[in-house]
């Protein structure tokens, strides 16, 4: 039986919208280069930041209008102390379809001690960073040796059924391009599913240069090199084309955000950690959730904000014109 959803969660241009991205926090672990400077950036204060009540209560609003995915984001959401609790209040909502699917973004460091606590509140699967499976390069990129823990992450993923484990990498010319296949083989030999991400402007130093970026046709060309490959059919609002690798159980997929914009089917709406609601990754409007709540706006009210935040969503993100202007916001702060 399909569920009824909020007519405020269909945007001007038709677009449904039904997966809600929280970030729990802009703090994170890792210093990766394409993220973020060495020394980080400033961090959000905590009096701006979203109680846990507040956030369940923006999820609870979200959820009964009919969002059935939810994505904890971060920075690295594990660091988040209440982390476990938030997973077990967010899996007991109800929304028109039943409860939500609930899954997390994650560095995978903390996951040795947090894995089981995890699934047993009702997490049902994690996306793992993982650039590069070269301990010196991993230090390079992160800017922290922690290599050996990321994998003791991800292995604990895997024996308390987090399943299905998808690996994300960002492709980067000249620095990781190289490991292309060697990742895959990774998930191939581990049965996970291997995804591989465009560089996308979403930096805090501005940096991102379109010319270093590795497009997704040339992370497909070094895989039919080594694999046959067979595409799959329609993806709907998924943001990765997917492939199966013949001869394994195995598939490869890749988010070519930059090069080939699934802008006409995405559903996701993204709310920050200090209760900002973001209609698009790239946009520069937000809708402060926060003030509305902390003013003492109830929940038709905050309904009413969910479905014209939806209304400021744009057709696509532009990055190929030339007026197109990134984020003030970092991806650490957005959540992704």
């Amino acid at each position: 039986m399909s569920a009824t959803r909020h007519p405020g969660l269909t945007d001007r241009f038709g677009r449904e919208h039904r997966d809600l991205r929280i970030s729990l926090t802009d703090r994170c672990s890792l210093r990766c280069t394409y993220c973020m400077p060495a020394e980080g950036v400033p961090w959000l204060q905590r009096e701006t930041m979203l109680s846990t009540d507040e956030m369940v209560r923006i999820a609870r609003v979200a959820v009964e209008m009919g969002v059935d995915e939810i994505r904890l984001t971060g920075g690295e959401p594990l660091l988040r102390a209440d982390v476990v609790d938030v997973v077990a209040r967010l899996a007991s909502l109800e929304g028109p379809g039943g409860r939500p699917e609930l899954s997390l973004t994650t560095n995978a460091l903390r996951l040795p001690a947090l894995a089981s606590q995890l699934r047993d509140a009702g997490l049902e699967r994690v996306n793992i960073s993982l650039d590069t499976l070269d301990r010196a390069r991993f230090h390079e990129l992160t800017r922290r040796d922690k290599l050996v823990e990321t994998l003791a992450g991800i292995a604990a993923a895997d024996a308390a059924g987090l399943s299905p484990i998808k690996i994300n990498a960002v492709a980067m010319r000249g620095v990781n391009d190289d490991e292309i296949v060697d990742l895959t083989q990774f998930c191939v030999d581990h049965g996970y599913q291997m995804r591989f991400i465009e560089q996308m402007p979403l930096d805090a130093g501005h940096t991102w240069d379109r010319q270093e970026m590795v497009t997704g046709e040339e992370i497909l060309a070094q895989l039919t090199e080594h694999w046959t490959l067979t595409e799959r059919g329609d993806r709907g609002a998924a943001p990765a084309q997917v492939w199966d690798i013949e001869g394994t159980d195995a598939s490869v997929g890749v988010i070519a955000s930059v090069t080939r914009p699934f802008c006409g089917t995405c559903d996701r709406v993204r709310l920050t950690a200090d209760g900002q609601l973001r209609a698009c990754l790239f946009a520069r409007q937000e809708s402060d959730l926060r003030a509305l709540m902390r003013g003492g706006a109830d929940d038709a009210a905050l309904a009413d904000a969910v479905a014209a935040c939806l209304q400021l969503k744009q057709p696509g993100h532009d990055i190929d014109d030339p007026s197109f202007l990134q984020p003030d916001r970092p991806m650490s702060a957005i959540g992704g």
